[in-house]
């Protein structure tokens, strides 16, 4: 898988409107439940990774490390984003595929937890 396919899913997941960004919504996404998966980009902060981390851990999200804030931010539209929750399970999925593919190609995705 190349990036180019998880950065286009993450811009459809936009367009249909189940995914939220930025660090509060991704947030109140992990504590309501909404949130299938988590991305958090490679060059965020120590802290922002760590709180993230045990976030998803402590409510049971799938978390990955993937991209940068600047490329994230990009797919979606919008500005620099560091973190990125998507809250459909069939989108959740196959986003999950295409990051476990791209990690075992030796690509930009790495599991967190």
């Amino acid at each position: 898988m190349s990036d180019n396919k998880t950065y286009s899913l993450l811009g459809l997941c936009q367009k249909a409107g189940k995914l939220v960004s930025g660090e509060f919504a991704v947030e109140n996404a992990i504590k309501s439940g909404s949130a299938c998966v988590v991305l958090v980009s490679k060059d965020a902060s120590d802290n922002t990774k760590k709180k993230f981390r045990d976030k998803c851990e402590f409510y049971g999200v799938p978390i990955y490390s993937f991209g940068d804030k600047e490329a994230l931010g990009h797919a979606i539209g919008k500005e620099v984003r560091t973190s990125i929750a998507i809250t459909d399970n069939g989108f959740a999925k196959t986003l999950q595929k295409n990051l476990q593919l791209e990690e075992q190609d030796g690509g930009n995705a790495n599991v967190e937890n």
